[in-house]
This record gives structure tokens, C-alpha cells and sequence, in this order.
């Protein structure tokens, strides 16, 4: 099912990023009188075309570095438990040598 939601959110994200730049180009293209319909049409293909062809290499970046961040947290996490379990190991013999020490003169006769 996460791998069917996945896709969905990523068509609803290149619709939403085409439409992007069909406005885009039409923005860019509206003050530029002088080119016939055919070559505005052809202008905003192009601009719409580069404007996906941008967004796709920023999200291949993004994905690209949270992978690593992924990584690099998931490690430190890792050590960070295994430094916790050793000092809580280490203060449970701690207290294990301290009842030792201090209930030994109580038990002897």
C-alpha cells in the first residue's frame, strides 16, 4: 500500500510541477508580441520541458541527500545506544559493587 500511495503522491507532484510550468511559460511568453502562435507554442513547450527537466534534477539531489542524512543519522543513533547501554551496564555493576561492598559486614557473623 506505501509503494501505491508513493506513486500516487509522486504523479500528483509532476502534474502539479507541469502545470507550474505551463504558467511559467505563459508568463515568460506574454510579453513577447511579436512571435506567432506557432512559435509561442513552441517557446512554452521548451520552457515547460526545461522547468521539469530542473525540478527533476533538484528532487534527484534532494533524495540523494536525505539518503545520506538518513545514513549519517541512523548511525550516530546506533552509537548513541550503544554508549547508553554501556554506561547504563556500567552503573548497574556500579551498584551491584556498592550493595557488595556495603551489605558484606552486615551478613558476616
Amino acid at each position: 500500500m506505501s509503494k501505491f500511495l508513493s506513486d500516487v503522491e509522486g504523479h500528483l507532484l509532476l502534474a502539479a510541477t507541469r502545470e507550474e510550468g505551463r504558467t511559467a511559460a505563459e508568463r515568460f511568453t506574454a510579453p513577447l508580441h511579436w512571435l506567432t502562435d506557432t512559435q509561442r507554442a513552441e517557446v512554452e513547450r521548451r520552457f515547460e520541458a526545461e522547468y521539469l527537466s530542473l525540478a527533476r534534477d533538484s528532487w534527484q539531489r534532494t533524495s540523494t541527500r536525505a539518503g545520506r542524512l538518513r545514513e549519517e543519522y541512523e548511525a550516530r543513533y546506533h552509537e548513541l545506544r550503544r554508549r547508553l547501554l554501556a554506561g547504563c551496564l556500567l552503573g548497574c555493576a556500579g551498584l551491584v559493587a556498592v550493595l557488595v561492598v556495603w551489605l558484606l559486614p552486615l551478613l558476616r557473623p
